[in-house]
């Protein structure tokens, strides 16, 4: 891409967000499960279908000054598949006890 294209789309960026004042900025984290290269074949604990949130998180970026103005955290504790697998821990660092603290989906969303 051309500098003079770059340039354009930055106008376009900015001129779609001057009426607003603030972004958020959403990060959802879910169950998951990958058989690692070293290990032996084993079935996922946790199957694409089966991914639940466990983590919602929200940060409000002023536009002007591109800071953060507030943030939001909230574990959830999965139903379907309540344990973790090792894979999930070290891919999101979120400890068993995090999620087992926490409210579900539903009760979180009161």
């Amino acid at each position: 891409m051309s500098i003079e294209a770059k340039f354009l789309h930055l106008q376009e960026i900015q001129n779609l967000l001057a009426p607003y004042h603030y972004l958020y900025c959403v990060d959802l984290e879910a169950t998951c499960d990958e058989v690692g290269e070293s290990e032996s074949p084993r079935p996922l604990a946790v199957l694409p279908d089966q991914m639940e949130t466990i983590v919602i998180g929200l940060v409000v970026i002023g536009i002007e000054t591109l800071e953060i103005v507030d943030e939001f955290k909230c574990f959830v504790r999965p139903q379907i598949n309540p344990i973790l697998t090792d894979f999930c821990k070290q891919l999101t660092s979120i400890q068993q006890a995090d999620v087992d603290s926490a409210g579900t989906y539903v009760e979180v969303g009161k």
